[in-house]
């Protein structure tokens, strides 16, 4: 698969927001502020996920419907996938 520069992009901001979030813990940060950025950087890594699980998707259903080839396993996979990322 080839990974897009918005993925690479999106991944990048969340490198950036952890460095943050180890910049605010050595800064002594209230906790409730510090966990606030760590549910963010969760949030962004879930959409990735998703986001990188739907274009792969698309690109086998894509390559497979036009083989002919039943595409249920791919979704399946997907599924499972997605179900694994929680």
């Amino acid at each position: 698969m080839d990974y897009t520069p918005a993925i690479k992009n999106r991944l990048k901001r969340v490198e950036g927001q952890v460095r943050g979030i180890l910049k605010m813990i050595e800064n002594e940060k209230d906790c409730k502020d510090v966990i606030s950025q760590l549910s963010a950087a969760r949030s962004a890594l879930d959409r990735s996920i998703a986001s990188i699980v739907a274009e792969n998707l698309q690109q086998c259903l894509t390559e497979q419907s036009d083989r002919g080839e039943d595409t249920s396993e791919i979704v399946e996979e997907a599924i499972e996938l997605l179900v694994k990322s929680r």
